[in-house]
């Protein structure tokens, strides 16, 4: 169990729902999903993981009481080695879809890689994000039997939501992040920037998908003003510096807007 605890299993299941789901919607089949489903979720364990063996130390001077590997429950280096073995798994579930589709996906795991490793000290922090959510798209639509590339306007929507889970991830930790000398685009900005930007950042995803090609449907809209209100409540309303709140409505309105892209009755190809 506490294995999976340091798997970050919230973000995790999240993010291969999601990339299920638009690979049900774009015709992958139910082998194809699948396939997609198991690259995208080893990738995700594996940031996860070696997200938690990176910061072991200091998530333990912090007082992170919501890692494994800093209380106590698992050991760093087993953490890393199932780090290691899910990437490795990873490679083969990615390229078995296509060298082109596999190719990308694995550039997005990488980026997350590469934000555990040092890029989240930097203001570059939601490249990180930006590219790993964006990655999903061309990886889902490229594994299809005519290989094609997704709307830029598919990849953009997926982007911003990857770009606003970073900020309301960040949130909470802000106070021990900077401490401990993590110095990036959240840390620098602060709290009460990142809790005006990311409903900025989510309604604007909510705005592409409304200005895509094809008609707006009445449910569309519905789905439209839900994900809206969920967004701006979601880090509008007080809450506690601690609080999980703006990341679940975050999540919350990413799954409306995976909702949307379905009504919207649009093609992300």
């Amino acid at each position: 169990m506490a294995l999976l605890g340091s798997a970050h299993p919230g973000p995790t299941v999240a993010v291969t729902a999601f990339a299920t789901i638009l690979a049900v919607a774009v015709g992958r089949g139910s082998a194809g999903a699948t396939l997609v489903a198991a690259a995208v979720l080893a990738g995700q364990l594996s940031i996860g993981w070696s997200n938690d063996a990176i910061d072991a130390r200091r998530d333990l001077r912090t007082g992170r009481r919501d890692k494994p590997a800093a209380t106590g429950g698992i050991d760093g280096n087993s953490v890393a080695v199932a780090a290691a073995i899910a990437l490795a798994v990873c490679i083969p579930l990615s390229l078995a879809g296509g060298v082109l589709a596999g190719s990308i996906h694995l550039v997005g795991t990488v980026a997350g890689w590469a934000y555990n490793l040092g890029l989240k000290r930097t203001l570059m922090s939601p490249l990180a994000y930006a590219v790993g959510f964006g990655s999903l798209l061309p990886f889902i639509t490229l594994g299809l039997p005519d290989r094609p590339w997704p709307a830029w306007w598919a990849v953009l929507v997926a982007a911003l939501l990857g770009v606003a889970a970073h900020l309301v991830n960040a949130m909470p930790d802000i106070e021990g992040d900077v401490a401990t000398g993590v110095h990036g685009f959240p840390q620098r900005i602060g709290r009460t920037a990142c809790r005006v930007l990311t409903p900025l950042l989510l309604l604007t995803a909510v705005a592409v998908l409304l200005a895509a090609p094809d008609r707006i449907t009445l449910i569309s809209l519905l789905l439209a003003g839900v994900a809206g209100l969920v967004a701006i409540t979601g880090t509008a309303l007080p809450a506690a510096p601690t609080s999980r709140w703006p990341f679940h409505a975050t999540v919350l309105t990413s799954g409306l807007v995976v909702m949307l892209f379905l009504a919207r009755g649009s093609s992300i190809v």
